[in-house]
């Protein structure tokens, strides 16, 4: 059974944020309490992770994942990689330094700030393996076959890597344009997981108008919408959206 499960989709301040304040969520919706961005793939005998976000630990308690065997990543900022810590476990258990793929940028940082992830020192061994992240890969298990491509996509003034799953699930959480020669690529995708910050517009976000003009573009099955503000109530998300447009919750998961 391979699963795509998305276990955060709030905004880099979650909802509610750390005061207690919802925004215009409703409290009482357990769908309007949101983890910051993140997702797991299982395929196989595989697991993959897509981000370390700070709530990482508690992501994968709730959704019972008690073992990874790759990291991938989108890009450097805080509420995508500071639960990065936390991924010391998979090494405790293995014995063996968990491989992580991210670009040019994003490695420079990552290595930077979480040095002793990826430097053993004296007593603490590195948990661990940078890799370059590259255009595809392919990852196979007796007749199964998982293809994932990375398309690099704007997230304001930065790129970010967005990932295609054997060509049918697109995940960009954090994005703002995918360029046009792409769009190829993205057509009649089954499951859309898409950046929605808002409803008014964000200089490095997609909004809801935006993305509505682009589903219409690429026209997929399915529509998911993540890294969502406190300003967007799930419920009232859903009353207004079509059928085949729903907003993420954390946990939310689908087969294929």
């Amino acid at each position: 059974m391979n699963k795509f499960t998305i276990l955060g989709c709030g905004s880099s301040l979650g909802v509610p944020r750390i005061d207690g304040n919802f925004g215009k969520c409703d409290p009482n919706n357990k769908k309007n309490y949101r983890t910051r961005c993140c997702a797991h793939i299982k395929f196989s005998n595989y697991s993959f992770l897509i981000d370390t976000s700070p709530d990482l630990r508690s992501q994968l308690l709730r959704n019972k994942i008690k073992d990874i065997h790759y990291v991938f990543y989108t890009h450097a900022h805080a509420d995508q990689t500071h639960g990065i810590n936390d991924l010391r476990v998979f090494y405790l258990k293995t014995k063996k330094k968990l491989p992580v793929y991210a670009d040019r940028s994003t490695k420079k940082q990552l290595i930077s700030t979480f040095n002793y992830c990826f430097k053993s020192k004296t007593g603490y061994p590195a948990i661990l393996k940078m890799n370059n992240l590259k255009k595809k890969y392919s990852f196979q298990n007796k007749n199964e076959k998982i293809l994932i491509e990375v398309i690099m996509t704007d997230h304001g003034p930065i790129k970010t890597a967005s990932y295609l799953i054997n060509k049918k699930i697109f995940y960009g959480s954090d994005v703002s344009n995918i360029d046009q020669k792409d769009f190829k690529k993205l057509k009649k995708l089954n499951y859309f997981v898409i950046d929605c910050l808002r409803e008014e517009s964000h200089i490095s976000h997609f909004n809801l108008e935006k993305v509505l003009e682009l589903v219409k573009i690429l026209k997929p099955k399915k529509t998911i919408l993540t890294n969502l503000m406190s300003s967007m109530d799930y419920s009232t998300l859903k009353r207004k959206l079509p059928k085949n447009i729903t907003p993420a919750y954390d946990g939310l998961s689908f087969l294929f």
